[in-house]
């Protein structure tokens, strides 16, 4: 995959169409966990407040989370959790965070998961649907769902506007 990155102002300025915005980033080591494969949360919670500090943009207001989800035992309780504690406090049953991954839909794509995530959140953005995740037959049994608004689609979504912009 591939996305092409420009300052915004000069891809307006060169007629480029513009299919989605980075409003803000963070990266970080995940620190110490129990093995290479096993994600650390503290440090998944540290990185997504940055990110969204940098962004300027407040929990509440992100609709959409594209996760790494790779449907393990270990990992995705880890990430789910990560998710709650970041996003969950004081949102609304009615408007749940809406959370996917690309590999339900093609598998792990080793080094091109992760662009292939960032190519599938720009569609879902510049399209306004959040498409399924087409091969979940059942939630993780390892994940508390209950009492938080995470969502996790397993029909397309549409992606309204009536709370402003859409944010992922």
């Amino acid at each position: 995959g591939l996305v092409v990155l420009k300052r915004v102002s000069d891809a307006r300025a060169d007629g480029d169409r513009v299919l989605a915005v980075i409003r803000g980033s963070a990266c970080n080591q995940d620190g110490h966990s129990s093995g290479l494969t096993a994600p650390n949360g503290p440090s998944q919670v540290a990185v997504i407040r940055e990110a969204l500090a940098n962004a300027k943009v407040q929990p509440s207001e992100i609709d959409y989370v594209e996760a790494h989800g790779t449907g393990t035992s270990l990992g995705d309780p880890i990430e789910a959790r990560a998710l709650a504690e970041v996003f969950a406090p004081n949102r609304p049953a009615e408007i749940p965070l809406r959370i996917g991954t690309v590999k339900s839909n093609f598998g792990h794509a080793e080094s091109a998961a992760g662009i292939a995530g960032l190519i599938k959140t720009i569609l879902a953005l510049s399209h306004g649907r959040i498409p399924p995740s087409l091969h979940l037959k059942k939630l993780n049994p390892h994940i508390d769902w209950s009492g938080i608004a995470i969502d996790v689609p397993v029909t397309q979504v549409e992606w309204n506007r009536e709370r402003g912009q859409r944010l992922a």
